[in-house]
Formats: structure tokens, sequence, C-alpha cells
């Protein structure tokens, strides 16, 4: 049940590029949070890259250094994965997004937001996760 917001400098990726990053998470997605492949649900928004404010350096190892090519990836997913899921997730985005795309892994940020079943509906006006737990 992820729900995944990009955001990225604006021009910065193609039509082409935007499928392969989605992709990429889609897949890291499948393998680390087990998720249903038809679970996919992905928003892509470009911003002004000038709109975007950060440390060029805030936690990075061996002086690294962060460029004005930040992608920020935020996923919204119900609770439950163990700290080891969500490391691998990270690092398996990571690594997908700099071997096919050749970005910098210095400027790719990542949040996880958890969020309980019963805050989620996939339309209809339906709780759907909340109905298909108590159907079992």
């Amino acid at each position: 049940m992820p729900f995944v917001n990009v955001y990225y400098p604006e021009h910065q990726l193609n039509d082409e590029q935007l499928k392969k990053v989605s992709n990429c998470i889609h897949q890291s997605l499948i393998q680390h949070f087990h998720i249903p492949e038809n679970d996919y649900f992905q928003l892509f928004l470009p911003y002004p890259p000038q709109h975007f404010f950060y440390d060029s350096q805030y936690l990075l190892e061996n002086g690294e250094k962060r460029t004005n090519q930040m992608i920020y990836i935020s996923i919204t997913c119900g609770q439950g994965r163990t700290v080891e899921q969500k490391k691998k997730l990270y690092q398996s985005i990571v690594e997908g997004l700099h071997t096919d795309l050749a970005i910098s892994t210095n400027n790719i940020f990542i949040t996880l937001n958890e969020t309980p079943l019963e805050n989620w509906s996939f339309g209809q006006g339906i709780a759907q996760m909340v109905n298909q737990k108590e159907a079992k």
C-alpha cells in the first residue's frame, strides 16, 4: 500500500528517466517490503531548484556534498516493517538510481512515513485495508 511522492529538480529527468526512477523504487518495495506487484501508486513532482533549501553536508560522510540536483523520495506506507527492511530498502533505491541513472548517492533523500491501516482509502470512500483485515 505504499504511496510514493518523488520531488525532483525541473528539467533534470525526462519521461524515460522518470519511468526508470519509478521502476527502481517499485522493485525495491516489492523486494524488501514484500508488497504486491500491482500495489503501485507514485506521484512525480518537479520543483524549481531555487525552491529547495538544504545543508549541502548534513550527516554525509567523508566530507561529501549535495548539489542542486537533490531528489526527495517520500514513501507513505503501512506499519510493521523492521529497521533492517527499511535500511535495505533505502540502500536498494539509492544503488539502483545511481547505477541506472548516475544520480549521486549524496543527492537522494528518502523519508518513510508509516500510517495505520484505518488511515487509508483507495477510493470509493472505503477503508479497504481495514475491511480486508476484519473479513479474515
